[in-house]
């Protein structure tokens, strides 16, 4: 019996089941750490501290609800997959370099292939063809996951923080988590370093208002605190929090900070991935020609992901219109550029 060891690949499943568990776990400990214990208390303080205190909770709260309505939608959708029985009929438009329309695909009763070993690597190498693990066709951009064990339409990457492929379905969804992330993390690093500097009585750091919001320096001034932040744990002893909540404000300070950087990497790569049109699969096979096809233009490339809608673009949501005019957003068909000839 044959062994294939890329089956092994779908435990990771079992292993993204528990990374939900975290990600609920932080957020829950966040919450209890920035809103409970710091900033909820300080809403009867009256005056600046009252007002800071709300609209910190707000913000707080609004990042949050974005971030998990992102997180779940990026869950629970399905990132595309090829029907069955489907296969590329058209011989021409592959000669052509062209972009393979949807009526080159037409459901078939035999799903064995009669195409040669030859015109299936060509097919393959264009990304489109045949799946011999599926034993299925392969739409353009479409890629086999072997945690999925499946074919995946516009396949990023298999994400294990969601349990789900990236595709060409929950692609938005995912780029919306990862942003709302990074920026609620970044908004609980700053304000836990304020409140423990304001708790101290001591002259607080702060920022240009047009640069508080810049990553680069928000970390550098979390760095720059961090050992401030660290005495005024050993001076627990004279601070009216118990020492277990000093130590959940402290963990939850470094987690934040530690998905603040890490995220800052995701931003930078998909951001750059997005203005292209390319896959995180693709990155290879755009490195090896002189102009990728399926770049469009910064513009288009974006809509291609978040729609036309302007009003949709922050919201892990489409509109009808949006996914009736754009075929891109369903991932079974693409536009190219027509001075690239496959």
């Amino acid at each position: 019996m044959d062994l294939n060891p890329f089956r092994l690949c779908s435990g990771l499943k079992v292993i993204g089941y528990f990374m939900i568990l975290i990600v609920f776990a932080i957020v829950v400990l966040s919450y209890y750490a920035v809103v409970v214990l710091i900033w909820a208390p300080r809403l009867l303080d009256g005056g600046f501290t009252s007002f800071l205190s709300f609209t910190i909770i707000i913000i707080f709260h609004i990042l949050l609800v974005m971030l998990m309505w992102s997180y779940i939608k990026v869950v629970i959708q399905d990132p595309g997959s090829v029907p069955e029985n489907w296969k590329l009929v058209s011989e021409q438009n592959i000669e052509e370099g062209n972009s393979v329309a949807l009526s080159d695909y037409a459901s078939i009763e035999n799903p064995t292939p009669t195409l040669s070993t030859e015109q299936i690597e060509r097919r393959q190498s264009q990304s489109r063809g045949y799946c011999s693990k599926c034993q299925n066709g392969k739409p353009p951009r479409c890629h086999h996951c072997s945690v999925c064990q499946r074919c995946v339409l516009k396949m990023d990457h298999h994400c294990i923080w969601v349990v789900n492929c990236v595709g060409a379905r929950n692609y938005k969804f995912f780029l919306l988590f990862v942003v709302w992330s990074w920026l609620w993390n970044i908004l609980l690093s700053f304000v836990m370093l304020f409140a423990e500097k304001s708790r101290r009585n001591t002259p607080a750091v702060f920022l240009p208002v047009n640069e508080v919001y810049t990553f680069l320096i928000t970390t550098l001034d979390t760095l720059v605190l961090l050992p401030s932040f660290i005495k005024f744990f050993r001076q627990s002893k004279n601070q009216s929090l118990l020492p277990g909540n000093i130590a959940v404000i402290f963990l939850v300070f470094v987690l934040n900070l530690a998905f603040s950087l890490s995220l800052l990497c995701f931003v930078i790569m998909h951001a750059s991935l997005l203005s292209s049109n390319t896959t995180s699969v693709e990155v290879y096979e755009k490195k090896k020609s002189p102009q990728w096809r399926y770049d469009m233009g910064w513009k288009r490339n974006f809509e291609q992901v978040f729609g036309a809608n302007k009003v949709l673009w922050f919201f892990p949501l489409f509109s009808k219109k949006d996914m009736e005019s754009i075929p891109a957003l369903h991932g079974m068909e693409f536009p190219t550029r027509s001075d690239v000839v496959d």
